[in-house]
């Protein structure tokens, strides 16, 4: 079947809009959020299911040609996410929550880390791609292997009825600084994968520079431009959305020439601009169907695409993939738990703020693609954790429904909670 290019894209945005929203009404059907099924709808769509019973349709699909045109589409749809993202994300907020849960949230971070850079050691010579040395693999499994899915935690959170309580507050900030933390380690690991040490340190100056260099200068004229830009009914002028477009892009261009990756560059300049201004509630994912309905599937797609579950099929194999589960929820729950504990946490609040934060959804596929991207995770492993990704984000409901989420059980007396908290909680939820 012969199609040009154009048609070749256009069918493949459409089938894969089609059937991600397909597949998510079935997961949701379980108790499960939807990027899940739109997740499993690549999946399928690709070489693990549909490249193997008629290939030839995979081939019409997702053909070699049209494969450029629609990873750009998908680099676009994941840096407008992570923008979304950025927005919903107030640094400011957390001056009134910086006490137990910023220990919990670093900690959840550290030791999934050093679980995964441990694992990656014994890892290294069967799974990393030719030319790759240990330190970037290491650095980047860890990475991987600590990430949480803000996005998804919140709306598991508000389907659940939870954003008021203190539980939905913890789980709320712990996965906001972690993020954060998070993506600057991102930064200095794509410096480290793409650069000699010496590069990598350059690209490590560069990233603070950048950071600094936005909250600092760029925060306020973007904070005085989008407030002084407002339509006269209180609306948002299409030029205030244009310029601001023109930011993201622009800081995107950046975080990538400097050495670390355009998704971080998007992030931060979300951060950046006041949660409360116009320009940011309009931008709101409610209100940007087209780059959450029709662009960041396309990024599910390319995922499946690159998902070859047959590359998973020996007992040994398999084995690793369990390992990896295992090790990424013992270290994102266990290190929730003790931490949770240590700043004097009940041990029921502690093990269900464990089971929200070890819900890693589509952050982990972003974090997983920036891997295969840079070349430093093999097509094997990258497999193996998305497997991960999709087993613990799945695992979060059952396991809170085992927990118990009655009012008694997630709420409890920490420094920083409050009403004030609790509001801050439900707006996020609900962004």
């Amino acid at each position: 079947m012969n199609l040009d290019l154009s048609l070749h894209v256009l069918l493949a945005i459409g089938v894969v809009v089609v059937a991600g929203q397909i597949m998510a009404r079935i997961v949701e059907r379980f108790g499960q959020p939807a990027v899940i099924g739109e997740v499993l709808a690549g999946i399928v769509l690709g070489p693990s299911l549909l490249g193997r019973i008629a290939p030839g349709a995979e081939d019409i699909l997702f053909p070699a040609s049209a494969r450029p045109a629609l990873g750009a589409i998908a680099q676009l749809g994941v840096v407008l996410y992570m923008f979304v993202v950025g927005l919903e994300f107030d640094p400011s907020s957390l001056r009134t929550r910086a006490g137990p849960f910023i220990v919990v949230s670093q900690v959840s971070i550290a030791l999934p880390f050093a679980l995964g850079c441990g694992l990656a050691a014994l890892l290294f010579p069967a799974f990393s791609p030719p030319g790759v040395r240990l330190l970037p693999f290491a650095l980047f499994m860890g990475i991987a292997m600590s990430i949480t899915a803000f996005p998804v935690l919140a709306r598991i959170l508000t389907d659940r009825g939870l954003s008021r309580t203190e539980l939905g507050v913890a789980a709320l900030t712990c996965a906001a600084v972690g993020d954060v933390t998070a993506w600057c380690l991102l930064a200095v690991v794509v410096g480290v994968a793409r650069a000699t040490i010496s590069g990598a340190a350059v690209s490590a100056l560069l990233a603070v520079t950048f950071i600094v260099f936005m909250f600092v200068v760029v925060r306020p004229i973007a904070a005085r431009l989008t407030r002084a830009r407002g339509a006269a009914d209180g609306g948002v002028r299409e030029s205030t959305v244009a310029w601001t477009l023109a930011g993201l892009l622009a800081s995107a261009v950046t975080a990538e020439a400097i050495g670390i990756h355009a998704i971080f560059g998007a992030f931060l300049y979300g951060a950046i601009l006041p949660p409360e201004s116009p320009i940011a509630r309009q931008l709101l994912p409610r209100r940007t169907p087209v780059s959450t309905i029709l662009f960041l599937p396309m990024f599910f797609a390319l995922t499946g695409l690159r998902t070859e579950i047959g590359l998973v099929s020996s007992a040994s194999q398999w084995g690793v993939c369990l390992a990896i589960i295992v090790l990424a929820t013992a270290g994102k729950f266990g290190g929730t738990l003790l931490a949770g504990r240590a700043v004097g946490l009940p041990w029921g609040f502690a093990a269900r703020l464990g089971v929200l934060m070890n819900t890693r959804g589509l952050m982990e596929l972003i974090v997983l693609n920036v891997g295969m991207d840079i070349g430093v995770i093999s097509p094997a492993l990258f497999t193996m954790m998305v497997i991960m990704a999709i087993v613990t984000t799945a695992m979060s409901g059952p396991l809170l429904d085992l927990l118990g989420t009655s009012p008694a059980q997630t709420s409890v007396s920490v420094a920083g909670g409050g009403e004030s908290n609790r509001e801050n909680g439900e707006e996020r939820a609900h962004a």
